[in-house]
């Protein structure tokens, strides 16, 4: 690993929570197309994409694609209605001195979400400035887990992958982000997020410092 010179991070979870948007959103789509979804499932949709969650709720179930569309659509309604509520008190604890300090420490800053939605939601936050680069769902056509953003995010960032440390809340992510070459940083419990090289059980505890250090070693 190289010198960190870039710093990557994920939206939901580490930034701002809006999981309990998309749950709810989630949730009154499948009751009102008479399908099951719980929280406990909703758990597997944690950082993998629109189209993946809807496939992850299907379970067996095809349908054609504009069914699915559809029903995504539906979905996407229901949440833009929640974050048009959002702003800048919404972010999580931590978030913002993260962001201070990544510019304290001179690297540069990005973030990498699968969300579609993930401008919008910066910009009620009223942070989007504070980003070199905005990578989303529209970015690229395999989400995570697969490397994909991240690549397409240190390419924007104009670094090697090797000098870039990626920050994530969900598993998904870290794989992404191991994939790709980055060093790791979990935010979350050890049994989601434990397999990142460093990890932190939330966002305020986050040492940016010890990133940078770890990253020298």
């Amino acid at each position: 690993m190289g010198e960190i010179k870039g710093v990557i991070l994920d939206l939901d979870g580490v930034i701002t929570d809006t999981a309990e948007f998309h749950f709810l959103s989630w949730k009154r789509m499948a009751e009102e197309e008479g399908l099951e979804f719980s929280r406990e499932d909703n758990e597997q949709l944690r950082g993998v994409s629109r189209r993946r969650s809807l496939e992850l709720i299907l379970g067996d179930e095809e349908l054609p694609e504009e069914e699915m569309e559809r029903l995504m659509e539906k979905k996407n309604s229901y949440y833009q209605e929640k974050i048009a509520e959002m702003d800048e008190d919404d972010m999580l604890p931590g978030a913002r001195e993260l962001i201070e300090a990544c510019k304290e420490a001179e690297v540069k800053l990005a973030v990498a979400s699968s969300s579609r939605n993930a401008r919008p939601v910066l910009e009620k936050l009223k942070i989007t400035d504070e980003f070199a680069a905005i990578s989303d769902g529209y970015s690229v056509k395999d989400p995570k887990p697969a490397p994909d953003l991240f690549l397409h995010t240190a390419d924007k960032l104009g670094l090697d992958p090797r000098n870039c440390a990626v920050i994530e809340d969900a598993a998904s992510g870290v794989d992404a982000a191991l994939k790709a070459g980055m060093l790791v940083v979990g935010v979350g419990p050890e049994d989601r997020v434990g397999h990142a090289d460093i990890d932190y059980e939330k966002v305020e505890d986050i040492d940016i410092e010890e990133i940078l250090s770890a990253a020298r070693k």
